[in-house]
């Protein structure tokens, strides 16, 4: 438990040392074909379906492949 917590605090800091030197790496994230988003003048609503598709897809492959 205490290696997987570690792991993901590595990837966790590596992500956010990418989107902070290099944000134009992760600019497509929630602008996908497929993600919602509506915007009016009182509101904004994003459902990033799509992305979040993909997400899950990209992390079922990394588990299956690290618990193997």
């Amino acid at each position: 438990m205490a290696r997987w917590m570690m792991v993901t605090g590595a990837a966790l800091l590596l992500l956010g040392i990418a989107w902070h030197y290099f944000p134009w790496l992760l600019n497509w994230f929630g602008r996908l074909p497929g993600d919602i988003r509506i915007e009016t003048e009182r509101s904004r609503v994003f459902i990033p379906i799509s992305s979040m598709v993909i997400l899950s897809v990209v992390l079922t492959v990394l588990v299956n492949l690290f618990r193997r």
